[in-house]
């Protein structure tokens, strides 16, 4: 399913701001789809997971794509980069992160930490809806067998407005939020109005006063 998404969230970015030249962080990048495809868009990518494995798959990848020389990947979190105080970013993008991590307050006010007043952070993830619980448990993980059973788990699921709270106490301005409509049977992915399962929220860092 993240390979039939990847396109529609690179669209997503992409379509609210500019990716050439810029400098740009993964979180939870996996196994470097999203952060390779915005690479050939011409930013900097930094991508970082703390899954050891996942970043040793990353880079093997980016190598045999040929786009090393674009995407950069790190072994470790939001929260230890800016414990290493890390340069800011222009572009901060956690998609299918934050139903992942133990704290998604602290996550979001890392990955507001990360990002350079004027940028732009974009957070993407699944609403704790009854249908979200069908369509990205039951259907996904045990109908269509299309993500190994376990992947998610429903108390873990955020809803937008908590996101948006969350990014406002960041000291975010919170600018969109959209939903992904995804048909697991025909595999197709579009923008939609409906946020009842997977959805995205672009929000800016304001200039510093």
């Amino acid at each position: 399913p993240l390979h039939d998404i990847n396109p529609l969230r690179v669209r997503f970015v992409a379509n609210r701001v500019p990716l050439r030249g810029k400098q740009i962080l993964d979180v939870g990048c996996g196994g470097g789809i999203l952060s390779e495809r915005i690479g050939l868009m011409g930013g900097h990518v930094t991508g970082i997971d703390p899954a050891k494995r996942t970043i040793q798959v990353a880079k093997l990848h980016a190598i045999e794509s040929g786009v090393d020389n674009r995407v950069t990947y790190l072994c470790t979190t939001a929260e230890e980069l800016v414990a290493d105080k890390r340069e800011g970013f222009d572009v901060v993008i956690a998609m299918e992160t934050l139903e992942h991590v133990l704290d998604p307050s602290e996550t979001i006010q890392a990955l507001a930490d990360l990002c350079k007043p004027q940028g732009s952070v974009f957070v993407a993830t699944i609403n704790k809806t009854l249908r979200a619980y069908l369509l990205a448990i039951v259907a996904a993980e045990y109908v269509l067998n299309a993500i190994p059973r376990g992947t998610h788990d429903y108390d873990t699921f955020l809803r937008p407005s908590d996101i948006a709270r969350a990014m406002r106490q960041a000291g975010l301005v919170v600018k969109e939020c959209a939903g992904f409509s995804y048909n697991p049977f025909t595999r197709h992915a579009q923008l939609s109005n409906n946020v009842d399962v997977n959805y995205v929220i672009h929000a800016e860092k304001p200039e510093a006063s």
